[in-house]
Formats: structure tokens, C-alpha cells, sequence
């Protein structure tokens, strides 16, 4: 279970009497026993049963019937007096390392990985360092608060590092395929728990990517997304993307789901809000998705050498 100890503290300190939870899919399970423990302490407990998708999709509506919202897992996106992020730690034996050794091909490398593993990036360091290898490890911008931290929306601390060639320690493939879009590095991504390794080819991505634009060139109504959710909200990028083309109309939406687009009836949609959804959910969309920079290549305000990840980056 999730402890709570530190969390009653700082509850304490700031005197608060009702306290709102937050949870991601993974630690939603946990709810009722950190609710109980909570609950237990003295304080009024109020739980978010709303999806969530990170630090960017705070229960703000849950958070008008509590003094605090506390939101489990991630590292913080938005700085608000009224909200506690708890990120959630998970270990790994380091040892695990050893799976990425052959696939890598310098002896200076950049290391990334996500919230729930940078407690371990110094001990990640000194295990490549004893095998003489240097790993640069960077810090990001406002939305990676955490030194070598990613996001799947931000790649920061991936460049910052400077480096040819980044080892991504994590479960997945969908950060080391954007942290090589961002970067142009060359990319091996480890899972620390099956203990394998493998180079990341962002190219089927992109000629996936490619399919999409190509039918969506043609279309006759563009729906320029933007999410209600006040950390995943970028109006201004929005109202630059609706100057590129009269055939593009401003569309505020909190969730983004297919039978939503099915019901606007436009021809095709750019997505401003989470990026993860034009990438991941495609299939399920009943029409093209866009990503922004993909509609500026059709719009002719970027050219296809230039093709790059969607990422939300601080201001």
C-alpha cells in the first residue's frame, strides 16, 4: 500500500480538514486503503473516480469539495498551493543494466527514465560508471521538475544531455520512440523488469504517422482540438494552428474519445491536447487524428525533414 505517514505530516502542517485523492489507473486500486488510513488520521476524504492520465489531468472539480487535492504517482506539472503530489517510487534490481551493455556503442551516454525510477538514476550512474561508461544524466523544464526525468509529452532532460546515444530505463516503447524523434539520438530502451534491451527505430511510427496525413490531406473540415484540463490546455498554439488553414475550427473537449469526434462531424482533427492519444489511439478515432506539427507539413508551414514528436514544453 501507498504510506501515508509523511502525507498525514504535511496535511497536518497545513492544517486542512478534508482532503481530496487522485489516482492514475495504476495505483487506482489503492484508493480505498489510503482513503481508510486518511480517514482514520481525522481528515474528511473525498475520492476522484474520473480517469486519469498524469500531473497534467488534475480532478480540480473533485478538488472544489476538499481543502487539498492529492495527486499520487506523478511529479508536478502545475504549481498550485492546493495541490500535493505524491509521486509513487517503484524499485528495481540495477544489475538489470547489464541486458543494455551490448546494444550500447559509447562510452558517453545519456540516461532517462520515468517518475517512478529517478530515485534510482545515481545508483543507475555508478553501475555503468564501474563498467566505464560515463551517463550524463540532465535535468529537464518546468513540466520534468525531476532530474532525468521524461514524460511522454516531454523529452527535455533527453536533450539536455548532449548526447550521441540514450539509454531509457522503463516499461515500454513509446519514450525512447519520442526521446529519438526529439533528439535524433540514437536510442536503446531496457526494461528493468524483463531485463531486455533493444535498439528503438522511430521509423514505422513515422511512416504510420505519414498514412494518416496522407488521408487526412484532402479533408474538407479540420476540428483544431483543445482540452479543458488546465495542464494540458494550449490555446495559443491552438489559435496558431487555425491561421494555417480556413478550414479549421477551434474545438474544446475535457476527454477526447471517438464517439465524441464521430458526433462533430468533422472531416479530421488536430490534436492539442495530450499527444498520446494521435499516436496510441488512431485505431479507435473514426477519422484522422493530426498531431501539430504534422498539420503544419500539410499546411506547408514545415517541411517533412523536420517531422518531430508532439511535446508539451515549458514556457
Amino acid at each position: 500500500m501507498i504510506p501515508v505517514s509523511d502525507l498525514v505530516v504535511k496535511l497536518h502542517e497545513r492544517a486542512v480538514r478534508s482532503v481530496a485523492l487522485q489516482f492514475p489507473a495504476g495505483l487506482a486500486r489503492q484508493a480505498p486503503q489510503v482513503a481508510a488510513a486518511l480517514r482514520d488520521a481525522g481528515f474528511f476524504v473525498v475520492v476522484s473516480g474520473d480517469p486519469c492520465y498524469g500531473a497534467c489531468d488534475l480532478a480540480l472539480d473533485t478538488l472544489l469539495h476538499a481543502d487539498v487535492l492529492v495527486h499520487f504517482g506523478h511529479a508536478p506539472v502545475e504549481d498550485r498551493p492546493d495541490v500535493i503530489y505524491e509521486p509513487v517510487r517503484f524499485d528495481f534490481d540495477v544489475n538489470a543494466l547489464e541486458a543494455a551493455l551490448p546494444l550500447l556503442r559509447t562510452r558517453r551516454i545519456g540516461l532517462v527514465t520515468t517518475v517512478q525510477h529517478v530515485h534510482l538514476l545515481s545508483a543507475m550512474a555508478a553501475y555503468l560508471r564501474e563498467r566505464g561508461i560515463e551517463a550524463v544524466v540532465a535535468p529537464g523544464d518546468g513540466r520534468t521538475p525531476l532530474v532525468g526525468q521524461v514524460l511522454g509529452c516531454n523529452f527535455a532532460a533527453a536533450r539536455a544531455t548532449g548526447a550521441d546515444e540514450i539509454l531509457f530505463v522503463g516499461t515500454g516503447v513509446f519514450h525512447p520512440i519520442g526521446i529519438q524523434l526529439a533528439t535524433r539520438s540514437r536510442v536503446v530502451a531496457l526494461d528493468p523488469y524483463t531485463r531486455k534491451a533493444q535498439e528503438v527505430d522511430a521509423d514505422r511510427l513515422v511512416r504510420r504517422r505519414a498514412a494518416v496525413m496522407a488521408k487526412a490531406e484532402g479533408a474538407e473540415s479540420f476540428g483544431i482540438i483543445v482540452s479543458t484540463k488546465s495542464g494540458q490546455q494550449r490555446m495559443g498554439l491552438a489559435r496558431r494552428l487555425v491561421a494555417l488553414s480556413d478550414r479549421a475550427v477551434l474545438v474544446m473537449m475535457r476527454e477526447v474519445s471517438p464517439g465524441e469526434l464521430l458526433d462533430l462531424g468533422f472531416a479530421a482533427y488536430v490534436n492539442t491536447a495530450c499527444p498520446r492519444l494521435a499516436y496510441d489511439d488512431q485505431a479507435r478515432f473514426p477519422v484522422p487524428v493530426l498531431t501539430p506539427p504534422e498539420f503544419e507539413i500539410l499546411c506547408g508551414a514545415r517541411s517533412w525533414d523536420d517531422y518531430t514528436i508532439d511535446e508539451y514544453l515549458a514556457a
